[in-house]
């Protein structure tokens, strides 16, 4: 099996080739050699805001409901200390998957040895968008961030051929304009 076989994890080579495509596999980096690694590329945290109302989710999208968020302010050096508890956060970078393409995201580790986890669901392919994920502090005495710091890993897979159809969720294009 060679390296542009499908069914397989992109290496950062290959990542790399992507980013240089149009449209780029991923845009708005802050520091391309930084956050491209072996098998995945990092995104970084952008925004961070708490929940402030309940959410639901029925068997029918029509129905569904997202919660209300605020934002919470980076401090003058652009450091957020957060209490335990959960988090709303957006990443700063754009995705745009090809259609025989989706990704995985998984926290960083040094998140997750601080006792901070972040909780994704998976890029499908065809999605493009500024994603959003479920940050959850669990240590007793809180974390703390900066704004733009890597905070989860992006891993592409290659699927074993070209979805019939692409994502068409109403997250299609989410927080593409700043």
């Amino acid at each position: 099996m060679d390296a542009t076989s499908t069914g397989s994890v992109l290496s950062g080579e290959q990542i790399q080739q992507l980013i240089g495509g149009e449209p780029p596999l991923i845009s708005g980096y802050r520091d391309l050699d930084a956050q491209l690694q072996p098998n995945g590329f990092d995104l970084t945290l952008a925004e961070v805001k708490s929940f402030v109302t309940a959410g639901a989710i029925w068997i029918d999208n029509a129905s569904r409901v997202l919660p209300d968020l605020e934002p919470i302010e980076f401090n003058g050096i652009g450091l957020i200390a957060l209490a335990p508890g959960p988090y709303h956060i957006t990443f700063a970078e754009t995705v745009a998957l090809p259609s025989d393409m989706m990704a995985i995201g998984r926290p960083r580790s040094s998140l997750t040895r601080s006792g901070a986890a972040i909780h994704t669901a998976v890029w499908d392919a065809g999605y493009q968008g500024r994603s959003t994920s479920l940050l959850v502090v669990s240590n007793p005495f809180g974390f703390t961030l900066e704004f733009g710091a890597r905070v989860a890993q992006l891993v592409f897979i290659r699927l074993s051929r070209k979805a019939d159809k692409g994502y068409s969720g109403i997250y299609q294009g989410e927080n593409m304009s700043r």
